[in-house]
């Protein structure tokens, strides 16, 4: 494996498991789905749109998993038990590690098969990009916690 896959799929596990501890540090669950002043998007619902977007981005295009994403429930769907939360990461972690442990090295440098970006992008730069908006949103789920919870 590539030192810059195994790095990535490091930094994805890594942060994966901090969004697992950031959800199992609210005390009171319901908080998960309440939303504050301009925030748009419940910790709960953060939660399922990381997992989803990695389990398409990664399990799906680079894993061949077969998922098929329903981004729409992502930001819709409420009162989803911590249980299942949890249960969601621990399986997005598996799916991620498995997909980068069977990537491709030839693909790196080569172009993402979707053009998320309305142009060609490589997957280096995806799987960058993928780590950053991981780490974007668990940010938010920290600052909400610590505002809401």
């Amino acid at each position: 494996m590539n030192e810059t896959v195994k790095s990535l799929k490091e930094l994805f596990i890594r942060d994966l498991d901090r969004l697992a501890n950031e959800i199992e540090c609210f005390s009171d669950e319901s908080q998960l789905w309440k939303l504050s002043g301009e925030i748009k998007n419940s910790p709960g619902n953060l939660c399922l749109h990381i997992c989803g977007n990695l389990k398409f981005f990664i399990g799906t295009n680079i894993g061949n998993t077969g998922y098929t994403r329903q981004r729409d429930d992502e930001f819709s769907l409420k009162n989803v038990p911590k249980s299942d939360l949890l249960q969601n990461i621990q399986e997005t972690n598996k799916i991620v590690e498995a997909a980068l442990n069977k990537f491709d090295l030839r693909l790196l440098d080569q172009p993402y098969p979707i053009e998320v970006f309305g142009k060609p992008i490589t997957h280096i730069n995806f799987l960058i990009h993928l780590s950053g908006h991981l780490n974007y949103h668990l940010g938010q789920i920290n600052y909400n916690r610590r505002l809401i919870d």
